[in-house]
């Protein structure tokens, strides 16, 4: 009988620690399902449920700006606690680095000795300790790249960076081609191919995407490859990473053309009225976009009272008179446009 009460006993306890453990583990997932409550931002007014909410600095309060209701008080400024009124004083007043970025080979993440002999106070370092900063210099860089994958990787970013720079490409252009490189090279697609072939169909890619269309001819001409082997390479990589890139617009090119003859916006709104025109009534489907848009152009500048020639707007477009003349014939039939010549 004694043994039997102990076993019951030891049986109660176990299953009172068993009950114990779980509630202080629901109570522990309840804390945390209360934290994040109070850590994840108000997204909408409570009151209205307008999500138009602008953030009162002076006051630190949260303000709907359809009703008025202070949805949150005694906020945090997260920014500096400096005052900056130009560059400069930004620049010596701040304590971080620069952004990630994928144009560099560690993504801006390494420690970078700068060549200039001084401190950081702007002061000349001693001649004792310049040729210990020397050889600290040197390591640097070496341990920077310290495999051959990274030395490929480094010298392709620089590429890109080179033809980006020719071509006068925003930030956001080469960060995308980077990426895109930086995904061919996961999956093993640089095997059996140049490298300057494929920064190049990545940046031609990235002009696609970001909706900053440059032709192949534009490209190839900046790079150390043919247009044939940049072409091969790009459905290559559009293939294998899966690209969806829609077909070029016509459009797209009408802002760098206009700029490159130096005419007016009133020309560029017109060139691009035809142009959706056109489109609407499948004129541009089949046909070279530059051809299509360079004979716009045309078009509008003779319709504003900007006359350009054929040769002009054929050397600014990389197409020849004949294009133009086809295309400008094409426009003006199928919409019916009357130019005095």
């Amino acid at each position: 009988m004694v043994e039997v009460e102990r076993e019951r006993y030891s049986d109660t306890s176990e299953r009172e620690k068993i009950r114990e453990m779980i509630k202080a583990r629901k109570e522990k997932e309840k804390e945390k399902e209360k934290s994040s409550e109070i850590e994840s931002p108000v997204n909408k007014c409570p009151e209205c449920g307008s999500i138009n909410l602008e953030q009162d600095y002076e006051r630190a309060e949260l303000v709907c700006s359809d009703c008025g209701l202070v949805v949150d008080a005694e906020l945090v400024d997260e920014g500096p606690e400096w005052r900056a009124f130009d560059s400069d004083q930004q620049m010596k007043r701040s304590r971080v680095g620069a952004p990630m970025t994928y144009a560099i080979h560690d993504k801006g993440l390494s420690t970078m000795i700068d060549w200039r002999n001084r401190d950081s106070y702007g002061q000349s370092i001693s001649s004792k300790n310049r040729a210990q900063l020397y050889r600290l210099r040197k390591w640097q860089r070496r341990i920077r790249i310290y495999n051959a994958a990274e030395r490929n990787l480094a010298f392709a970013l620089s590429e890109l960076d080179r033809m980006a720079s020719a071509l006068g490409l925003p930030r956001t252009v080469r960060e995308t081609a980077a990426v895109v490189y930086r995904k061919a090279v996961d999956k093993n697609l640089i095997r059996g191919r140049s490298i300057e072939g494929v920064a190049a169909a990545a940046l031609y890619a990235a002009c696609r995407q970001c909706s900053v269309p440059r032709t192949l001819d534009e490209i190839g001409e900046v790079s150390r490859v043919s247009r044939i082997e940049i072409g091969r390479t790009y459905r290559f990589i559009s293939r294998e990473l899966s690209l969806k890139l829609m077909p070029t617009s016509p459009i797209d090119y009408v802002p760098r053309f206009c700029s490159g003859l130096k005419l007016k916006s009133e020309v560029q709104s017109k060139g691009v009225e035809i142009l959706r025109q056109a489109s609407e009534k499948e004129i541009t489907s089949g046909r070279g976009p530059t051809g299509v848009a360079a004979a716009a152009i045309y078009i509008a500048s003779m319709l504003c009272g900007e006359r350009r020639t054929q040769r002009e707007v054929a050397d600014v477009a990389g197409v020849t008179e004949v294009t133009i003349r086809n295309r400008y014939k094409e426009l003006s039939e199928e919409l019916d446009i009357e130019i005095i010549q």
